[in-house]
């Protein structure tokens, strides 16, 4: 049996659709309790442990607390703490804007097993909830083509579990035409890059009442973020981006665990100039289809067309950060299964696959070796190239376009419809059918 039709019969067979789910769930259940056991320190020495994103959260939720969370936005004051603390060493710069930090702040007082498996758990079962409320009969389906990302979204504690959370519960409540949709979204400043899409969607719908809670939102966590942090927060973190900025350019960090059109031509030894001139165009192509698709295609589509295109948007976009496009992959599903021929259905899945697998296949490959991004550079040196055979191939971002024009192909075709779905009846139904 090929992959087309195993997914088509987990979508009509209520028993193999059960079966196909337990096994799923389990094996990333058994990932996350091993996951838990490795954080512990149960399986290995601390020395021995590769220091991955979640120890990144941890230690600088460690450095708010001790008043030091400025200097995690300059790397080689981060790298240093990180030496002196924790033993081990990684490079990891901090990014994140400073109300993330403040939303894992409770966190440090707590042993980092347990930690993780609190963050990790809960945003797992969370974005499980609305994933299945969002899917109906294609929870499975998604949730097995998407299975890569979210084990790797697993693996490094990351929150792309968080990030899918918010832009569902988002459409839900753009669904029913509901204001609160603008506070998950405005709760997106974690990761604003990720939420431009659906914020053109908000303006191009004029969804007003949508637009001002997510203002609220953001301007309220910023009003709450000054005031406990002191406004030289807001340099320290201009200067992280910065750095990140040029550290991108540079090749240092993975671009093989990236999804983007720029990390595959940077990749591919190409200048950072005319990677991120390619970038821009899969940017503005990506949100031109957003402004269409919510004039010319029902609710339903429209929303799943803004979540594939928020991974198209920027050029820093990981594996893990694929839970969004398992929402847009939710939304659109049906029209993949009515409109997509039998071979680009096999085409999306088996792309989908490759783009969410890619960045875990070459991490084993690579494990052991050494590449630009192992180790911190001592200082911010900008530099014009990176040795294309030290930095490995970055083909996933590759994969995961060609699937969304496959998509866009399928979902183009139901324009000709007499009828289309309406999102909030359609959302409601499939609660009520979920297997």
């Amino acid at each position: 049996m090929g992959l087309v039709e195993t997914l088509e019969v987990a979508k009509y067979s209520t028993e193999k659709r059960k079966l196909y789910y337990r096994a799923l769930l389990a094996c990333l259940i058994i990932t996350l309790l091993f996951s838990t056991a490795q954080f512990s320190g149960w399986t290995k020495s601390l020395q021995e442990r590769v220091f991955v994103d979640f120890d990144d959260f941890h230690l600088v939720v460690r450095m708010l607390w001790l008043g030091k969370v400025n200097s995690a936005y300059h790397l080689p004051d981060l790298f240093a703490f990180q030496k002196s603390l924790s033993g081990l060493e990684g490079f990891l710069p901090w990014t994140y804007p400073p109300q993330f930090v403040l939303l894992l702040a409770p966190l440090a007082f707590l042993p980092l097993g347990v930690a993780y498996l609190i963050f990790t758990g809960v945003s797992f079962v969370a974005y499980l909830a609305v994933l299945k409320r969002i899917a109906g009969n294609s929870f499975v389906p998604v949730l097995m083509i998407t299975f890569p990302a979210s084990l790797i979204t697993i693996r490094c504690g990351q929150n792309g579990f968080l990030t899918g959370t918010f832009i569902g519960l988002s459409c839900l409540a753009f669904a029913n035409r509901r204001a609160v949709a603008g506070l998950p979204l405005g709760l997106m400043i974690i990761k604003p890059h990720l939420a431009v899409a659906f914020a053109l969607y908000a303006f191009v719908n004029r969804r007003w009442g949508a637009v001002f809670v997510a203002a609220a939102t953001v301007l309220l966590s910023i009003a709450v973020v000054t005031a406990i942090l002191g406004f030289g927060i807001w340099p320290a973190f201009y200067r992280g981006i910065h750095e990140a900025g040029i550290f991108l350019s540079q090749g240092y960090y993975p671009l093989f665990r990236m999804v983007s059109l720029y990390a595959a031509f940077r990749a591919f030894g190409l200048p950072a100039a005319l990677a991120m001139a390619i970038q821009l165009l899969a940017t503005c192509s990506a949100l031109a289809a957003v402004v269409w698709a919510s004039r010319g295609l029902a609710p339903r589509q429209a929303l799943g067309v803004a979540a594939m295109a928020s991974l198209l948007v920027s050029p820093y976009v990981y594996d893990y950060d694929l839970p969004i496009f398992a929402i847009g992959l939710a939304l659109l599903h049906d029209d993949i299964l009515q409109f997509a021929s039998t071979r680009e259905r096999l085409a999306i899945y088996g792309l989908i696959v490759f783009s969410s697998g890619f960045g875990l296949a070459e991490s084993f490959l690579l494990f052991g070796r050494k590449l630009p991004f192992d180790t911190a550079p001592s200082d911010v040196v900008p530099s014009d190239a990176v040795p294309s055979d030290a930095v490995p191939w970055a083909l996933a971002g590759l994969a995961l376009f060609s699937a969304v024009l496959l998509i866009w192909r399928a979902v183009l075709r139901s324009v000709a419809q007499p009828s289309a779905p309406v999102l909030g009846d359609e959302l409601r139904a499939s609660a009520t059918t979920a297997g």
